[in-house]
């Protein structure tokens, strides 16, 4: 995005925790997201995406996103539940916080299942935001379920194994509010439009697109949700076809607020962007087009049939 003229902005107010008149917190930050290829194999999901993340620092991302599922695809319903663990005591969330703090890097898995117990038996597809300490700053399970039965025939039921949760997240990174999400619940704006307008300024969309509806639309849709909020979009993605013979779309993308595209993956391969993200922009971009201030009560009236309908 061109520099644009910011005259007559507000200035910045200090952010929860800030006291007045400290230093305003640094406005950029390089983000790596990790394209992987999920197997059905937890402990080689962990080698792997270790040693992606690995390679984004050494790009020199200080915060690193992974995609939902990082830790496993698996489509068999019986073996899933057996190899997902609660949250306590789960050797790959221990992995993760263990490799975060010798990296010194925010690090956020995109999502894994995480076993709920209780009569019905469901996973949680939870995200996790580890501090450069290893410390768990937030939590995020995924609201909106794939339950769809596409065109060429694959059907997907997530709401099967999984429980929706209840709650948006937003976290508070050292240079901005990090809205949390996951997949699918891109296609609802409301939920996008009530993190920007609680604060956020970078969204996080991990996911695991099909290839058919990556296709269609996954270049529309983030693009979409950075330029409705004003907000950075960070989608890190699974790509390729996988063990379990399901198929994902790749292409991880870094969207700007105003909708252009920061970085992309090239396709389907396991990888690393990187782009540094710069805070000004959000400011810039909602200056220009101040659509989140402008919220206007309506309802929804049907209008009475015409004559010639009846």
């Amino acid at each position: 995005m061109a520099n644009e003229d910011t005259a007559g902005m507000t200035a910045r107010r200090p952010q929860d925790g800030e006291a007045e008149g400290a230093p305003a917190p640094a406005r950029r930050f390089r983000a790596g997201l990790v394209q992987m290829r999920t197997g059905r194999t937890v402990e080689s999901n962990l080698i792997e995406a270790s040693r992606l993340i690995r390679e984004a620092v050494a790009g020199g991302a200080e915060y690193v996103q992974t995609p939902e599922i990082t830790t496993l695809m698996e489509t068999d319903r019986a073996r899933l539940m057996v190899e997902t663990r609660p949250e306590e005591g789960n050797p790959a969330i221990a992995h993760f916080r263990t490799l975060a703090r010798e990296l010194g890097v925010w690090l956020h898995v995109g999502s894994m299942g995480i076993a709920l117990g209780g009569a019905e038996h469901k996973l949680a597809n939870r995200s996790f935001l580890i501090t450069p300490e290893g410390r768990l700053a937030a939590r995020y399970d995924k609201i909106h379920m794939f339950d769809v039965n596409l065109p060429n025939g694959q059907t997907f039921r997530e709401s099967k194994s999984y429980q929706p949760g209840r709650q948006v997240v937003i976290a508070q990174l050292p240079w901005a509010r990090l809205g949390l999400t996951i997949c699918y619940d891109m296609r609802f704006p409301q939920l996008y439009r009530a993190l920007a307008q609680a604060g956020a300024e970078v969204i996080a969309v991990p996911s695991s697109f099909t290839r058919p509806t990556g296709e269609a639309h996954w270049h529309t849709l983030l693009r979409s949700r950075a330029i409705e909020t004003g907000c950075w979009i960070l989608a890190a993605a699974q790509g390729g076809m996988h063990e379990v013979g399901r198929e994902t779309y790749g292409h991880s993308l870094i969207v700007s607020p105003w909708g252009e595209v920061a970085a992309e993956a090239a396709g389907v391969e396991p990888g690393v962007i990187i782009a540094d993200i710069d805070l000004t922009l959000v400011a810039e971009a909602r200056a220009r087009i101040p659509s989140l201030e402008h919220d206007r009560p309506f309802e929804v009236v049907h209008a009475p049939p015409t004559k010639d309908a009846q």
